[in-house]
């Protein structure tokens, strides 16, 4: 026990070192699981618009036509800043950006009310941002409801009914919506779970690829590796480099997840032994799954960053946060759990957005102990098949050394 104790901490001294000395390796394990959660909690921190400009293009000038847009500036999302004669007037507003969505009322829109037909409104947004989209939609829906309501009364009452029966036919039951785990409806409250999980997993998988393919390209990947574990004992050497970097990425899952939620005040119900308890098994998961990619297809340092860093999007669509797994093929649903983001980022909203604990997200932690069993095994058997044959190459290179020599002595 006190050797293999011995062999670990020697293993975790060189990895320390390794890390240390590669600039490369420090930006990626330090400065960009900071860098990318703080920027994208300041840009999207405000997640709602409010008082978005609109303008207004009224060819049925009429009661409801102005019952609506009265409304329309009533909402907290929109503002009725232009009222335009025509749509081009208001289209120029709008590529102006002086106008980021534009309600437009055709010329027989109260004429079609009247005679009991279904009227529309047509609505232009502004798509460069998805959130003049969302105002836009926000505003314009909320309003839309409570006009079909009203002309639902008014029509109610032309029959005959008063306006207590009236009420009573068009909502027989009352229904309340209420938003429990994202009450602002915005979009960083949705997006920073599942980002944040994907830049732990993406910045420690690339850090771990791009040591091994430094090893690799520099051929001191045997250097590496104390002389009496190259051929013996990997499971020493995995857990020693393991124990590094579980070592630095514990305090940045501690403060990625915990405290920049909380400093941004964003929704954040779990609680913080249960975030550490889960994210035991999925940094675990990660380093495996690291190790044996990299010892397995990393020929050269900058092989990661060229093959590995455009695959983040596409985890990002494998998670099911964007596209649910009960609409992806059986093949797209397989392939997404080879990878540790995807139990992941589904047990860490859970736990992080809805308040869940480990029972609740018994499937994904068990998941991720699967995955980080499995990888711990082919990171050793990667390992003990690259060491065994850099030491045979090592002993034909001496060997032929030792002839050149004697013939060279002779």
């Amino acid at each position: 026990m006190i050797n293999t104790l011995k062999d670990i901490w020697m293993v975790l001294s060189i990895e320390v070192r390794r890390v240390f000395s590669d600039r490369m390796v420090l930006l990626i394990f330090f400065l960009a699981p900071l860098l990318y959660p703080l920027i994208f909690c300041f840009i999207y921190h405000n997640e709602n618009v409010e008082n978005m400009s609109v303008a207004i293009v009224d060819e049925s000038p009429s009661e409801d036509s102005r019952r609506f847009i009265y409304k329309l500036n009533s909402t907290p999302e929109l503002s009725v800043d232009f009222r335009c004669n025509t749509l081009d007037e208001a289209k120029r507003l709008m590529r102006d950006h002086k106008a980021r969505a534009i309600f437009y009322f055709p010329k027989d829109y109260s004429s079609k009310l009247a005679s009991l037909q279904t009227a529309r409104i047509v609505v232009f947004s502004d798509m460069s941002s998805f959130y003049f989209y969302k105002a836009a939609l926000t505003g314009g829906n909320s309003v839309l409801i409570d006009e079909m309501h009203t002309i639902e009364l008014q029509r109610y009452e032309q029959a005959g009914l008063s306006p207590t029966e009236a009420s009573i036919q068009m909502q027989p039951v009352i229904f309340e919506n209420v938003t429990s785990f994202n009450p602002s409806g915005g979009y960083g409250s949705f997006f920073l779970p599942v980002l944040l999980i994907l830049v732990i997993h993406q910045t420690l998988f690339l850090g771990i690829c791009i040591l091994c393919g430094d090893a690799n390209e520099n051929r001191h990947a045997m250097i590496l590796i104390p002389p009496h574990l190259r051929t013996k004992s990997v499971h020493r050497v995995i857990f020693g480099r393991s124990l590094c970097y579980l070592i630095i990425y514990t305090p940045l899952c501690i403060l990625d997840l915990w405290f920049i939620p909380r400093w941004f005040g964003l929704p954040q119900l779990g609680n913080l032994y249960t975030i550490l308890g889960f994210l035991l098994p999925f940094i675990l998961a990660v380093i495996f799954f690291g190790m044996t990619i990299g010892n397995l297809m990393v020929r050269q340092k900058i092989t990661p960053m060229l093959c590995f860093v455009f695959f983040s999007v596409v985890l990002f669509f494998l998670t099911g946060m964007v596209w649910p797994q009960s609409s992806m093929p059986r093949f797209w649903l397989f392939f997404s759990y080879l990878f540790p983001s995807t139990p992941g980022v589904q047990g860490f909203v859970k736990i992080a957005s809805m308040g869940g604990n480990l029972e609740i997200v018994r499937h994904e932690y068990m998941t991720l102990w699967f995955q980080a069993a499995t990888y711990f095994v082919t990171a050793c058997v990667v390992t003990y098949w690259k060491n065994n044959k850099r030491h045979r190459r090592s002993q034909q290179i001496h060997r032929q050394h030792q002839r050149i020599t004697a013939m060279t002595n002779r």
